[in-house]
């Protein structure tokens, strides 16, 4: 008879102490994901659900780049689990792209003229003093700000 094959995943060292806030994130992300979006715009209704995920992302690359209180192991666990987005922190690691806020932002496809989003221009250099992305709801990922 063929063995069972079990779906468990082996957490590595460290997994208990950080649990406990990716739980909690987990849980905010499917209530943004349940919340009525009645009265908003379409691209509104997925704000909270990029700010959830920026918040996941940056605790983990703040624990491992920043404090040093996860292992390498841990952290790839993270990623490959889907915990944090592997793309997003790549681009934190680069000068000039440490606050940004998602992908798209910096995508020259997704905007008018082939430019970068408006909230990647500094605050001291836009016209309009409050600005929201519209693809993230962001109010101003500049890395000059």
């Amino acid at each position: 008879m063929p063995k069972v094959r079990t779906n468990r995943v082996k957490y590595p060292e460290g997994w208990e102490l950080i649990e406990p806030t990716l739980r909690e994130l987990d849980g905010k992300m499917r209530e943004a994901e349940l919340d009525p979006h009645d009265g908003k715009r379409k691209c509104e209704a997925l704000w909270p659900i990029f700010k959830i995920t920026h918040q996941k992302s940056r605790y983990i690359y703040d624990l491992y780049y920043r404090r040093n209180e996860i292992s390498k192991e841990l952290y790839e666990f993270c990623l490959d689990q889907g915990y944090g987005d592997r793309n997003l922190i790549a681009k934190w690691k680069k000068p000039g792209y440490e606050r940004l806020c998602c992908l798209r932002c910096i995508q020259p496809r997704d905007h008018n003229f082939g430019t970068t989003c408006v909230c990647r221009v500094p605050k001291h250099l836009r016209e309009e003093k409050v600005v929201e992305c519209v693809h993230c709801g962001c109010g101003g990922c500049g890395s000059g700000d």
